[in-house]
């Protein structure tokens, strides 16, 4: 064996690996993207006017706690952008708001609604909000737009509408039914629906819409826990495919603010935690601390996270 020539060309090894490690060191570092801070917590919202709060998730009232006799039960709740209040929405169209939500307006107590009221969305400053109808009508406060409606375009939907989601930068909106149909208005844009993914009916009526951050796209949930994913929007699990039967119907799903996790909520109050969604308690449990009984339980509407 000639070791000279070995040496040589161990050494001229070395000064390629040496010249390829100086030009990688010469490349200056590209920044990681910001990732979107973990929630910190979040509230659940009873029919009744309750509110439970779990870790980072403040409560600053209610109106079960304001001993406040509601003309009709409360459906949904939306956190404002800071993460220090919210606002709680009625069938009738009343809202109530605490922390640091504004109060922008609600639907008259002397107006007669021609379909319930199911949901409401705030925008992204928080500086306003939408509540939307069973019939898909739309009703908008504060600095939110009004983009259209069922009722404004003379559609009726084939099935109740039973939640919306609103765009990134609050020009656009979806609706959904509880067939799975959806409805876009504004800058949304339209990336399928459930009839259109299975070919035929939902075997569990769906019971929420949520987007994803950069609003390509959005994750719509079944009643049986099941989630599905239109667009760019990232399927992390469901109770489905976690072999989980929930105790009672999901009736919301509630995204992180990365799009890489989501809650579903039964109407029990569990609380089902997928991706990077922290798990930080529920109301059943809260309830068992406390020595209630299942038949007291409230009845849950809505989940919402603190950012």
């Amino acid at each position: 064996m000639d070791r000279g020539a070995a040496g040589r060309r161990w050494l001229a090894r070395m000064v390629v690996v040496s010249g390829a490690l100086a030009a990688l060191a010469a490349v200056p570092a590209v920044p990681a993207a910001a990732a979107a801070p973990p929630a910190t917590g979040y509230y659940e919202a009873t029919a009744s006017g309750g509110v439970f709060g779990f870790a980072g998730a403040t409560v600053d009232g209610s109106p079960a706690a304001s001993g406040v006799t509601l003309r009709a039960a409360v459906v949904a709740i939306a956190v404002t952008h800071t993460g220090q209040g919210y606002w709680l929405a009625g069938a009738d169209g009343g809202v109530f708001t605490y922390g640091d939500a504004g109060f922008f307006g609600a639907v008259p107590a002397t107006a007669k609604l021609a379909a319930p009221v199911v949901g409401i969305v705030a925008t992204p400053d928080g500086k306003g909000y939408w509540l939307v109808a069973s019939d898909g009508g739309v009703f908008a406060f504060g600095d939110a737009g009004f983009y259209g409606s069922l009722p404004a375009l003379r559609a009726k939907p084939a099935a109740p509408v039973v939640g919306m989601a609103a765009t990134p930068d609050g020009q656009g909106y979806w609706l959904v039914g509880s067939d799975g149909g959806v409805f876009a208005f504004g800058d949304a844009g339209f990336y399928g629906n459930e009839p259109g993914l299975l070919g035929g009916p939902v075997p569990s009526v769906v019971v929420g819409i949520a987007a994803s951050p950069d609003g390509k796209g959005y994750l719509l949930a079944q009643a049986d826990g099941a989630v599905s994913r239109f667009g760019d929007a990232l399927f992390v699990g469901s109770a489905i495919t976690s072999g989980i039967v929930p105790s009672a119907p999901v009736v919301g799903i509630t995204p992180t603010a990365s799009g890489k996790g989501y809650w579903l909520v039964g109407s029990d109050g569990g609380v089902f935690a997928f991706g990077d969604a922290g798990y930080f308690g529920s109301v059943p449990g809260v309830l068992s601390d406390g020595g209630v009984h299942a038949t007291t339980a409230p009845t849950v509407v809505g989940l919402a996270s603190t950012p």
